[in-house]
């Protein structure tokens, strides 16, 4: 989330029948600050019944989910300062994401990567002049817990904070549970390599079976240094348990020039982790020995929500940030050939018809 040095979810695609074009089934594009504009990908080929393995034996197929019931909470904003409800609601297959503010006349800002304005210390979207805030927390919540539809009351400028972590959030969720749906979950399969790299700074996804993330990151800090991790991103238990509770962090040396900016208005030792030179002004210890690349990845896997469905692809990141999660998702869809649309399934076990 805020890392202030440089450091699919769903968008519910739908296939316009013969132009092989697909469009947000939120209506048209949004209008404002935008990093990517409607893409035109390669029409995917079906087989009736279902998806077939290479010797034509039927694989069993994920279904898509949403939460058992409506269940909300209420915070601050780390950018604004101010104060926030949200509540989570069941969603229709095929609904995806989609942020409603309530405190506008519901007005829905769907979470997708045409809609992302911003992307500094946070990820904020917009849609036809209305934005939001700081969204990658809540979004991670729902992806790595496995959450495929499912709108998102918020009754201010941004989601809040929380403990600076998706924790809050996922225990919303555990709360009511998550039920199945009749439509079959798809998934953005990547089908070759693709890079966006900046001196030291790098990020790319590339053909994977399932859908992992190997982040590496690196801060000159006594408490940090250089930290690496993989994760199974389809695993919404070790989510939960591994990722999840990894709150995110800045630098005091940082925090005027941030405040001059009228960024972290709301932030404070309770929803992040504040470095000195030395070490940290929390009084609590870190949760885990590497948090740091920990929260990074949970900040990966809510950003790249908005592609819209989960990726069946390996994602290798190396020093980045919002900007370049933002920078890879708007150049992978802007490639036809370097992705498509397959349902998801189960495993590559195939069944007996």
């Amino acid at each position: 989330m805020l890392h202030t040095r440089r450091t699919a979810v769903v968008c519910a695609l739908q296939l316009r029948r013969g132009s092989g074009r697909f469009s947000s089934v939120f209506g048209p594009r949004a209008r404002g600050t935008v990093i990517a504009p409607y893409f035109r990908a390669p029409t995917v080929a079906a087989r009736p019944g279902g998806v077939f393995d290479v010797k034509g034996s039927r694989l069993a197929l994920i279904k898509q989910t949403t939460l058992a019931a409506a269940v909300g909470t209420s915070g601050l904003g780390l950018h604004t300062g101010v104060p926030v409800h949200v509540r989570l609601r069941p969603a229709p297959p095929d609904t995806g994401y989609i942020f409603v503010r309530t405190d506008l006349d519901n007005f829905e800002i769907p979470a997708t990567v045409e809609c992302v304005a911003h992307s500094s210390y946070a990820t904020t979207l917009m849609h036809t002049g209305v934005s939001l805030a700081t969204v990658e927390h809540l979004l991670a919540a729902l992806r790595g817990g496995g959450v495929d539809n499912a709108y998102v009351e918020v009754d201010n400028l941004e989601v809040p904070i929380m403990d600076g972590s998706a924790e809050p959030f996922t225990e919303l969720i555990e709360r009511v549970g998550v039920v199945e749906q009749p439509a079959v979950r798809r998934a953005l399969r990547v089908r070759k390599k693709i890079e966006v790299t900046e001196g030291a700074r790098r990020m790319s996804v590339a053909p994977h079976d399932g859908y992992e993330i190997d982040c590496t990151i690196d801060f000159p800090h006594p408490l940090i240094g250089t930290q690496q991790l993989r994760f199974d991103a389809l695993d919404a238990v070790a989510f939960n348990r591994d990722i999840a509770a990894a709150r995110t962090f800045g630098f005091t040396a940082e925090i005027e020039a941030l405040r001059r900016a009228n960024l972290i208005r709301g932030g404070s030792i309770d929803n992040a982790i504040v470095l000195t030179p030395e070490g940290m002004l929390n009084a609590t210890p870190l949760r885990m020995r590497d948090e740091f690349v920990r929260h990074k990845v949970l900040d990966i896997v809510g950003d790249l929500a908005l592609l819209g469905m989960p990726l069946m692809g390996l994602v290798r990141a190396e020093r980045s940030g919002h900007l370049f999660h933002a920078m890879l998702m708007t150049k992978l869809l802007r490639d036809d050939s370097a992705w498509e649309v397959v349902d998801m399934p189960v495993a590559a076990l195939a069944l007996s018809t």
